[in-house]
């Protein structure tokens, strides 16, 4: 057999999976349910240690044996033989929200379950391995223990915060899982030691291992079950003036008709695009951690192919195939699933902003164009008016090549009017500068106005051909105006635009550089072509050889790794199950039947070509139906009692981590990408605001500038190609058997960039101490003159009269007469609780009853004389009784 020993990160409660190893072909898993503590899990090993010995008594061949330490299970996957087990071997920290930990796989390992001795062996078992492993989940695959990736922040705090009472019916079986003597007591519903937590279920569509976990979703508890996204994670900090403001880019990638570029194009069926990506801009005060009590925001938009049917022949061996619509489809049936699919996770309204190309010499993009036209007029004959789908048609191809045109300046005035219809979220009300003066663009804010903040209704979806180049050039200037927004909401900018070359929009700008070029790798295999710099034609001139590469590394990947990588994905996602007796994977013509459901069987149900919305939709717009409070909804959610003291619900341990042995140089928050470090030029009379716009060589990572800038540019470029890379978390296996599987060792710290290092002689110190003496008006903005006038001499001289004749003391002993110093000086009454309160002496204030009478019973507690306890103290108590030797 194998255990499964499972614990929560402070390893004081354990959960065990027994698997069974005899069963050739079948996975059989039992799980008891039950918490243990750390000694009673040490003396269960134990147990089985002593019962498997050969020999008993004897030592040397213990009857049990550490296989692995993991982070965590990603799933079980069978082939032609018997089960694999995916474990997380290796991790990495990516981000933090609200305290809750994102990591990234790092590294995963397959153990085969049943015994050699049972195993019935398969000719093609191993090439259905060399294909599952394909898929690198060390690449873009990421995971969170405590927070839910697969929603959107506003549905997470939206569902944390619905009233308990509407989710009665669901709390009726309020006993904890595990025994526990003081279960009964204290754990009142209304108020008491008693707190509910809210569970909801993840979003199967961005989900990736769901699959992987079908065959043990209903046997084992929910805790072993860790759902894995895909796409990219990002996340950096934004210092305004010591401040702390964590900007963080999550993409997750849909799963559903999921695959390589140019042979998954259009939309399957059931609604499901090629490409589906959501994008997730996360804007929060890092200075204030939980999601109660601190100021959080966010704005979601998505990417996605063009939802029709067509595709591109490849057979031909053309960098751009010609573009063919496979079949018909008058009622635009399709087109209609995939936006019942946007109505209900976003609300409306549905902006489509398509940027292929509007005018070419021979019909190619625009085939794509016309129909998406077409399906968008049909369907909006049936939506009301002021829920209808906005179609925005813009040629971004056709305005770059054009020298009059500036294509950015164009992208911002649509980004502008997109923000404006759709809103954004934030968790709390408007702040009282912004009542009292109020900005002209604010008040024409979209979105929905509850009490506790904004709500993002509706959502802007982007696509070209491909939605890797000009998609991400058009998502990041919607991003970049809704940041404006976001920071004007909580508070930090006093009007909500941003300019180009300030620290801030440099860093938001590198953060979409790495979302695009990661998106763009996983669907068409290189970086993105074209940049944010290429349309604000800043790029410099090797830039465009780089392309050209780019281009190249496309094209081959296109031509004959893509379909490896496809059939590894249909594998991986289950699309595909190999059956005996059926055609291998590799033996099909095509995967069309794969992922058509339709082409196999008929459905029963026809859809209206008219009321084409799943019912209720309509009838809570323009708010989402996913987040409002109904029936439907309510069955996806569970509700867990805790109990107040619980570390399960404790975000200051989760996140500080006290039980571990820590260091700063590790630690994530200090490691992350900086706006002070990594982009603000290193002179330090220059503006420290992240909103100033900063010239071109007085950036913190330009190559140009002064000898001394230089050279230090020089020293942190080879700093930063020497240095090793950031360390990731391991799972380091140790000879005792009751931490198996827990967490041992330091958060992981991930930094894209090392710390620029700066070594100067003294000879470059003297200049650089010259440079940094600047005049008071380049420091402070303002001429102080040489001589103060005679008024503010007359204030001065008064004041320091106040402070002699104030803190005055005769040193010969003798009291002088203060009428001698007092006759100018104005008498002041202390407004002070001290009523004597100088530097040389201080009279305290009197204590009141109360604190003399908390004073009084700590010293009689000291001498042994124990006051009575109250509720809470033996709450308390027998709290720390139960978790310390229960």
């Amino acid at each position: 057999r194998y255990f499964l020993v499972g614990s929560n990160p402070a390893e004081t409660k354990y959960r065990v999976l027994k698997i069974d190893r005899t069963e050739p072909k079948d996975l059989v898993i039992i799980d008891d349910k039950h918490v243990y503590t750390q000694q009673e899990v040490r003396e269960l090993l134990g147990r089985l240690d002593l019962g498997n010995r050969t020999k008993i008594g004897q030592k040397g061949s213990s009857g049990l044996s550490r296989a692995v330490s993991a982070f965590g299970v990603v799933g079980f996957v069978r082939f032609l033989e018997g089960y694999y087990i995916v474990l997380i071997t290796k991790r990495r920290k990516m981000a933090d929200i609200g305290g809750h930990a994102i990591y990234k796989i790092e590294d995963t390992n397959m153990i085969y379950i049943p015994n050699d001795s049972v195993r019935v062996t398969h000719p093609d078992e191993a090439r259905y391995l060399r294909i599952f492993q394909n898929v690198d989940l060390s690449s873009n695959f990421y995971f969170s223990y405590s927070y839910d990736l697969s929603h959107s922040l506003q549905y997470n705090l939206t569902v944390l915060r619905m009233p308990l009472e509407t989710l009665k019916t669901e709390t009726t079986q309020t006993r904890q899982e595990s025994f526990d003597i003081f279960e009964d007591e204290g754990l009142s519903t209304q108020g008491g030691s008693g707190v509910f937590g809210i569970c909801s279920k993840p979003y199967e569509k961005y989900v990736w291992n769901g699959k992987l976990l079908e065959a043990v979703k209903n046997t084992v508890h929910r805790d072993w079950l860790l759902y894995i996204i895909h796409g990219f994670c990002g996340q950096s900090k934004l210092l305004i003036y010591g401040r702390p403001i964590y900007v963080t880019l999550i993409a997750r990638r849909s799963s559903k008709f999921a695959g390589t570029r140019f042979l998954k194009r259009g939309a399957n069926c059931e609604g499901d695009v090629a490409n589906e990506v959501e994008t997730e801009q996360i804007l929060y005060d890092a200075s204030v951690m939980s999601f109660s009590a601190g100021s959080y925001s966010s704005y979601v938009q998505v990417r996605g192919s063009v939802p029709l049917y067509w595709s591109q022949d490849i057979s031909t061996m053309m960098p751009k195939p010609p573009i063919t619509l496979d079949q018909a489809d008058p009622f635009a049936h399709v087109a209609a699933l995939h936006f019942d699919q946007m109505l209900q996770r976003f609300g409306s309204p549905i902006i489509i902003l398509n940027l292929v190309k509007e005018r070419e010499k021979r019909k190619h993009e625009r085939i794509l164009s016309e129909e998406l036209v077409a399906a968008v007029t049909y369907l909006n004959q049936f939506l009301p008016p002021e829920h209808a789908i906005i179609y925005i048609p813009w040629d971004m191809a056709k305005y770059t090549k054009s020298k009059l045109c500036n294509v950015l300046d164009r992208l911002n005035v649509i980004a502008e009017s997109v923000v404006k219809k759709t809103g954004f979220f934030v968790n709390r009300p408007d702040s009282y500068c912004s009542i009292l003066r109020p900005d002209e663009k604010w008040n024409e804010l979209g979105g929905c106005v509850v009490s506790t903040g904004r709500l993002q209704t509706g959502v802007l979806r982007t696509n070209c051909v491909d939605c890797l180049d000009r998609t991400n050039t058009a998502q990041f200037m919607v991003g970049k105006c809704a940041l404006a927004y976001q920071l004007y909401s909580l508070g930090l900018i006093d009007k909500p635009n941003l300019q180009f070359d300030t620290d801030a929009v440099r860093l938001f700008e590198e953060l979409y550089e790495d979302h695009g070029d990661t998106l763009s790798l996983q669907y068409g295999g290189s970086q993105l072509v074209h940049r944010v710099k290429t349309y604000r034609k800043i790029a410099p001139w090797t830039q465009h050889s780089k392309d050209i590469m780019q281009t190249l590394s496309r094209y081959y990947s296109n031509a004959f790794s893509d379909a490896d990588r496809q059939d590894s994905i249909n594998l991986f996602l289950g699309v595909f199950k190999p059956t005996e007796g059926k055609p291998h994977l590799w033996e099909l013509p095509t995967d069309f039947y794969l992922h058509h459901k339709n082409t196999l069987s008929l459905s029963q149900t026809r859809r209206s070509y008219t009321y084409w919305w799943t019912t209720g939709v309509l009838k809570h717009l323009p708010l989402p139906f996913d987040e409002v409070t109904c029936i439907e909804n309510r069955r996806k959610l569970t509700v867990k009692k805790f109990h107040k003291y619980e570390e399960e619900i404790d975000i200051h341990n989760e996140f500080f981590r006290p039980y571990e042995l820590s260091s700063f140089d590790e630690t994530f928050c200090l490691a992350m990408t900086n706006s002070t470090r990594d982009f603000m030029p290193k002179n330090v009379g220059i503006d420290p605001s992240p909103f100033t716009v900063r010239k071109p060589d007085e950036t913190g990572k330009s190559v140009l500038g002064n000898k001394s800038n230089r050279e230090e540019t020089v020293l942190q470029r080879k700093t930063a190609a020497s240095a090793p890379p950031p360390p990731s978390e391991e799972a380091v296996s140790s000879s005792s058997e009751d931490d198996s599987g827990t967490d041992k060792e330091d958060e992981g710290a991930v930094s894209q960039r090392s710390t620029p290092v700066k070594v100067t002689d003294t000879g470059d110190n003297t200049k650089l101490t010259e440079n940094v003496v600047q005049s008071t008006k380049d420091v402070y903005g303002v001429n102080l003159s040489d001589v103060p006038s005679e008024d503010d001499l007359a204030i001065y001289t008064r004041f320091v009269q106040l402070g002699q004749s104030q803190h005055k003391q005769d040193k010969s002993g003798q009291q002088s007469c203060p009428k001698l110093h007092l006759d100018k000086v104005i008498n002041l009454i202390p407004i002070s609780s001290f009523s004597q309160d100088n530097i040389y002496e201080v009279q305290p204030p009197r204590a009141d009853r109360k604190s003399i009478e908390i004073f009084h019973a700590h010293i009689q507690a000291g001498r042994g004389n124990m006051q009575p306890l109250g509720k809470d103290d033996f709450l308390m108590y027998r709290e720390y009784i139960r978790n310390r030797y229960l």
